[in-house]
C-alpha cells in the first residue's frame, strides 16, 4: 500500500486532558503479554488501592507516535525490532485509524486458561526405554499428545525413578516427576561436578574446589597458631611480618552465599549467579531476574543479609553484527541480535539494581562471537550482616519440626515452569516461553527492608530461603532437610489467575518469593510487621519430621515420597574425559606499527571503553564508594573497586574479577589460572591484603557430555586447586552452568551449533583494613616514578594483540604462582604503607594498554623506556600474568625499592609521569586525546 498521510490534520487530541498529539502518520503499540510480569503497570495498581480504596488490576503499554513517509512493511519491520514476541504484543495503526478509532484498541492482557479444571495426572513408567527416555528429554504427555517441557533427566535418571516408584507399589504422580526433574536438574544438584570423572571418585567439586578451601583454612589455622604462640615468647615480634591474619571464612558452600569476617561485629557475604539461558531468549527478563534472584541468595544468607553491593558480567557477541539464525526450521523463532540481548541485560540489571536501591560499583563485558547464540549473564550480590544475631551466630538457621511454612512476597503464576531443568540443557527450537520470567525490584524492596531491617532481629524465625529455580519444590524441599519433612497444603498458595495444575504451582519460578520456617506463635505477628510494609504473606503447610516429602491438593494427598530419595536418590554417572592440547604454531608476524596498534587495541571491543554501562549504574547510592568503576580523571574502567559499607567504620571491601575464555582456544589449564590470578591481582592493586581475600569460581562451559569438554573441565579445576592452594585464597561460593549451546539452523535451514568457549569466571571479595589505602588506577603527579613489577615473558598466544591480528598462536600466558605470591605479599605491605601512588594489573592487550589506561585515566603523560630482551611489540602486548605497574613518588623510592628487593620481587623502573599529554614508549609517541578518543568511539553510541 501506498505510505500514509503525514498530514498536521491527522493528530489526534489524546485522552488525558484533550492535550493535541504531535503530527504522526502511525501508532505503534507494544504490551505484555498475558501472564508477564507487568512492574508498572502493578505499582499503578498499588497506587489506585491507596487513593481510591479499592483494588483494581491495572496494565501497562506503550505507544509511540511515529512521523515520516512510511509503508506498513516498515513499521512491521520497527515493531519486530522493539519488542519481543516470547513476552510482548505489538499492533499499530494509521494516524486516520488512530482518530477514528479515538486510540489504539482496548487489550486486557488477562490470563484464561483453558483448563477444565485443576488436576493431578498418574504418570505410569512401566513403558519401554524409549519413552521413558522421551519423557525424561521432552516432559510429561498432555492429554492432546503434546509434552509439558524438558525434564532435563536421562534414562539413568528415569529408571531410578522406575525403580524407586515400584518399590513403592505405584504409580508416581505428576508432580512427583516434576519436583524430583527440578531436584536433581543440573542447575540444583550440579550433576557434573559431584559425578566421578576419571579417577576423581569424590567428583570435581570435592576434590578439588571445597578441598582446596578445607586445605586453605586449615594452613591459615595452622599459621595463626604458631604465630600466636611465637608472639607470646617474643612480645617484640611484628605480627604483621608474615601477613598472615588466620581463617576468616565464617559460612562456606552452605548457604545461599558465603560469608567471610569483616570485623569482630560483622561479617560480609557473597554469591555470583549465571542467567545465561532466560537472557537469550529475553534478555531484559533474564538478566533483572538474575539480579534480584541473588540480592535473594544474600538476603536469604543465614538469618538474613543486607545487600550492600552488586556486581556483573555479560559474556555476549558484537553487537555491530546481525548473524542470521533460528532456533525453529523454515525461518522460524529467530535468534535475538547481539545488539538486542546486550541492551537487554544491561537495562535487566539497571532496574534490577538502582530500583533495589543497591549500588553496583564492579562489573565487566566481554565479547566472542560464539556468544551469539547463548549469553553468558553473571549477577552478584554482596551483603552485611551481624556476626550475631539474638546472641548467636547469624549464619547459623534451620527449620524445625512443627515450623509453619511462611511464603513471603509475590503471587504464582506460570512464569518461570521448568526454569531449572530449561537451565540444564542447550538452546533450542523447544526452550519454553514459560522459562522466562521478569523480576520485581520494588516488591523485593520492601520485603527485603522488612526482614533485613525491622524482623531479624526479633528472632522470630528459624530459617530463611529464597524461592529460586524450582520455586516451593526447591526452597521448601531443601529447608525441610533440617527437619525432617514437609507438608504442604497447596491449595493455601495464592495464584495470579486462576486454573493453573498444581504441579504448575508447585515448581513456578514466579520471583520476588522467600520462604521462612517460622514457630507457630510468631505467624500473625511476622505478618503483621510484613503488612505494615505492604509485603503480603501466606502460611501454606507444616515442617515435619516424618521423613516424607508430602503434598495435598484440597485434603487428597498427591505427593508423598521419601526425603532421603528426594535428595540422595540420584544415581551416580561416571564420567570419563580425553584432552588434546589446542593452538597453532606461533605466527611469523612483520613488525607493527605501533602506534596505529595500539590505538586499534584500545579501540577493540575487549578492551575499549565500558562506560555507557557504568554511567547507568548507581554505584554510590549507599554513599559507600570509595573507588568507583570508573577511575582517575579521564574515567578509566577499573577491575576492581573499593567501598566502605559501614560509613564510621574506615574497612572496606574490595571486588574484583578475571576472566580470560579466548586462553581456552589452547589450554584451560592456562585460562582457569589466568582467571584466578587476575582476580587476586586486581584486588591486591587496589589495597587489599592478600591474607584477606576470598575468591568465587562461576564455570560456564559448554557441551559437557563429551569426554573432550570434561577434560578441558578437569584441567581447569586442577588449575585453580593448584593456584588458589599457593595464594591462600579460599573458594567460599559458586555456580556452574554446563550447557551453554545453541541449536538452531541458518537461513538456509542448515543445521547449526554454535558452543561458548569453555569460560570461568573467577570473583574476588576481600577486606581492606583502612580504605586509605585503597588505591586507584590513574596517575598522580608530575615526576612520579613508573614501575613493572614482576617479569614479562613472551606470551601473546590466546590474547588480543592476536586477536587483533586475526591468529590464534601457541604461547598462551603460563601462571608463576609462587613468584606471584612473593609480589603479593611485597605489594600488600606496600600498600599497607601507602607507597604506591596508582597501581594498574597487566591484562588484555598486555602492558602497552596498561599504560596508555594510566595515561586516559589522568590526563598525564610518561616517558617509558622497555629495557627487555625481546622485540617491541612481545614486550608492549603479552598477557604474561602476574604483572603489576604502578607510580610512585620519588621520595618513597628508596623505600620502595629496599621492600621489593627484600621480597625478592623483579621491580624494574621503566617510565616517569609529565605534564605532556603524550604517551611516549621507546622511539614512538601517542597523544593522549588520540588514546581517549580511540578508547571511547566504539560503544560510544549505546
Amino acid at each position: 500500500p501506498p505510505p500514509a498521510g503525514g498530514r498536521e490534520e491527522d493528530a489526534v487530541a489524546s485522552e488525558g486532558g484533550g492535550a493535541a498529539l504531535p503530527p504522526f502518520t502511525w501508532a505503534l503499540e507494544i504490551g505484555f503479554l498475558p501472564g508477564v510480569t507487568d512492574n508498572i503497570g502493578h505499582t499503578a495498581s498499588e497506587l489506585t488501592e491507596l487513593t481510591l480504596g479499592q483494588h483494581q488490576p491495572v496494565y501497562s503499554s506503550q505507544v509511540l507516535l511515529i512521523n515520516g513517509e512510511l509503508f506498513e512493511s516498515d513499521i512491521q519491520a520497527f515493531a519486530a525490532q522493539l519488542h519481543n514476541p516470547l513476552i510482548q504484543r505489538a499492533s499499530y495503526k494509521t494516524a486516520a485509524a488512530f482518530a477514528n478509532d479515538n486510540g489504539m484498541d482496548v487489550v486486557i492482557p488477562k490470563v484464561v486458561l483453558d483448563n477444565k479444571g485443576a488436576a493431578v495426572d498418574e504418570v505410569h513408567l512401566d513403558i519401554p526405554d524409549e519413552e521413558l527416555e522421551q519423557i525424561g528429554r521432552d516432559g510429561i504427555a498432555n492429554a492432546d499428545g503434546s509434552r509439558r517441557g524438558p525434564l532435563g533427566m536421562s534414562l539413568l535418571y528415569m529408571k531410578a525413578l522406575q525403580g524407586y516408584f515400584k518399590s513403592e507399589g505405584r504409580a508416581p504422580k505428576d508432580i512427583e516427576i516434576e519436583t524430583i526433574a527440578q531436584t536433581w536438574s543440573e542447575h540444583c544438584k550440579h550433576t557434573i561436578f559431584a559425578s566421578p570423572i576419571d579417577e576423581v571418585t569424590d567428583g570435581l567439586y570435592k576434590y578439588y574446589i571445597k578441598r582446596a578451601t578445607k586445605e586453605i583454612r586449615e594452613e591459615k589455622k595452622r599459621c595463626h597458631a604458631e604465630r600466636s604462640e611465637a608472639s607470646q615468647k617474643d612480645p617484640s615480634a611484628s605480627p604483621q611480618d608474615d601477613n598472615i591474619i588466620g581463617d576468616f571464612c565464617i559460612s562456606v558452600f552452605s548457604d545461599n552465599s558465603g560469608g567471610i569476617i569483616f570485623d569482630d561485629n560483622w561479617m560480609v557475604t557473597d554469591k555470583v549467579e549465571t542467567h545465561n539461558s532466560p537472557s537469550a531468549l529475553d534478555p531484559f527478563g533474564g538478566a533483572i531476574t538474575g539480579i534480584v534472584g541473588v540480592n535473594r541468595d544474600c538476603i536469604g544468607f543465614g538469618l538474613g543479609a543486607k545487600p550492600i553491593l552488586n556486581r556483573y558480567g555479560f559474556c555476549l557477541a558484537d553487537p555491530r553484527t546481525d548473524p542470521d539464525y533460528y532456533r525453529g526450521k523454515n525461518k522460524t523463532n529467530r535468534m535475538l541480535s547481539p545488539e538486542t540481548i546486550m541492551k537487554g541485560v544491561v537495562n535487566g540489571v539497571n532496574h534490577g539494581g538502582n530500583q533495589s536501591g543497591i549500588p553496583t560499583p564492579q562489573g565487566f563485558l566481554y565479547f566472542d562471537e560464539r556468544y551469539v547464540g547463548k549469553p553468558l549473564v553473571f549477577a552478584g550480590t554482596v551483603g552485611l550482616i551481624p556476626r550475631e544475631v539474638g546472641g548467636k551466630p547469624s549464619h547459623e538457621k534451620g527449620a524445625r519440626p512443627g515450623d509453619k511454612i511462611l511464603m513471603v512476597g509475590g503471587k504464582v503464576g506460570r512464569d518461570g515452569i521448568h526454569g531449572a531443568t530449561f537451565s540444564s540443557v542447550a538452546l533450542d527450537e523447544g526452550s519454553p516461553a514459560t522459562a522466562v520470567q521478569i523480576g520485581d525490584p520494588i516488591t523485593q524492596k520492601k520485603f527485603s527492608d522488612a526482614l533485613v531491617k525491622e524482623i531479624r532481629d526479633l528472632g522470630l524465625y528459624t530459617a530463611m530461603s529464597d524461592n529460586g529455580a524450582g520455586g516451593l519444590s526447591s526452597s521448601v524441599g531443601e529447608m525441610g532437610e533440617a527437619s525432617g519433612g514437609f507438608h504442604v497444603e497447596l491449595e493455601t498458595v495464592p495464584l495470579k489467575y486462576p486454573g493453573m495444575q498444581p504441579w504448575e504451582i508447585w515448581i513456578s519460578e514466579s520471583q520476588e518469593r522467600m520462604t521462612l520456617a517460622v514457630p507457630p506463635e510468631n505467624v500473625s505477628k511476622i505478618q503483621e510487621m510484613l503488612s505494615k510494609r505492604g509485603c503480603e504473606s501466606w502460611t501454606i503447610g507444616t515442617f515435619t519430621d516424618t521423613g516424607r516429602a508430602q503434598i495435598t491438593w484440597n485434603g487428597d494427598m498427591i505427593m508423598d515420597m521419601a526425603m532421603d530419595f528426594l535428595h540422595d536418590g540420584l544415581p551416580e554417572t561416571p564420567l570419563t574425559t580425553t584432552f588434546t592440547p589446542g593452538g597453532d604454531p606461533e605466527p611469523n608476524l612483520p613488525e607493527p606499527d605501533y602506534k596505529e596498534t595500539i590505538l586499534k587495541l584500545l579501540g577493540s571491543l575487549n578492551i575499549c571503553s565500558k562506560e555507557f554501562v557504568s554511567y547507568q549504574y548507581d554505584y554510590n547510592v549507599q554513599g559507600s564508594a570509595v573507588t568507583g568503576p570508573l577511575q582517575g580523571p579521564g574515567k578509566v574502567g577499573a577491575d576492581a573497586s573499593v567501598s566502605r559499607p559501614i560509613l564510621d567504620n574506615k574497612r572496606g571491601v574490595v571486588l574484583s574479577q578475571g576472566l580470560f575464555p579466548r586462553y581456552s582456544d589452547i589450554d584451560t589449564y592456562n585460562m582457569a589460572q589466568a582467571s584466578l590470578d587476575m582476580a587476586v591481582r586486581a584486588a591486591v592493586a587496589a589495597g587489599c591484603p592478600i591474607d584477606h581475600l576470598a575468591i568465587l569460581d562461576n564455570f560456564c562451559w559448554c557441551s559437557s557430555n563429551e569426554p573432550e569438554r570434561l577434560g578441558q573441565l578437569k584441567r581447569a579445576c586442577e588449575a585453580i586447586y593448584n593456584l588458589s592452594k599457593i595464594y591462600g585464597t579460599p573458594f567460599i561460593s559458586g555456580k556452574d552452568s554446563m550447557f551453554n549451546d545453541f541449536k538452531g539452523y541458518d537461513a538456509y535451514d542448515n543445521p547449526v551449533k554454535i558452543s561458548i568457549p569453555p569460560t570461568l569466571l573467577v570473583s574476588g571479595i576481600g577486606v581492606i583494613p583502612n580504605v586509605d589505602q585503597a588505591v586507584s588506577i590513574d596517575l598522580k603527579a608530575k615526576d612520579d616514578l613508573v614501575y613493572i613489577l614482576n617479569e614479562t615473558r613472551n606470551e601473546c598466544g590466546g590474547g588480543e594483540y592476536y586477536a587483533l591480528l586475526g591468529v590464534l598462536g601457541k604461547n598462551v600466558p603460563e601462571t608463576n604462582g609462587k613468584g606471584c605470591m612473593t609480589l603479593y605479599k611485597a605489594l600488600t605491605k606496600a600498600n599497607s604503607q601507602q607507597l604506591c601512588a596508582s597501581a594498574i594489573p597487566v591484562g588484555y592487550g598486555g602492558m602497552g594498554i596498561a599504560l596508555a589506561k594510566k595515561s586516559i585515566a589522568s590526563g598525564l603523560g610518561m616517558t617509558v623506556n622497555l629495557d627487555i630482551d625481546m622485540r617491541l611489540d612481545q614486550k608492549l602486548f603479552s598477557e604474561t600474568t602476574g604483572r603489576v605497574i604502578v607510580s610512585v613518588d620519588p621520595k618513597d623510592q628508596q623505600e620502595f625499592e629496599s621492600l621489593f628487593e627484600k621480597h625478592g620481587v623483579p621491580c624494574t623502573q621503566i617510565g616517569t609521569v609529565m605534564k605532556d599529554h603524550v604517551l611516549r614508549i621507546d622511539d614512538f609517541e601517542i597523544g593522549i586525546d588520540e588514546m581517549d578518543k580511540a578508547y571511547r568511539k566504539t560503544l560510544k553510541d549505546y
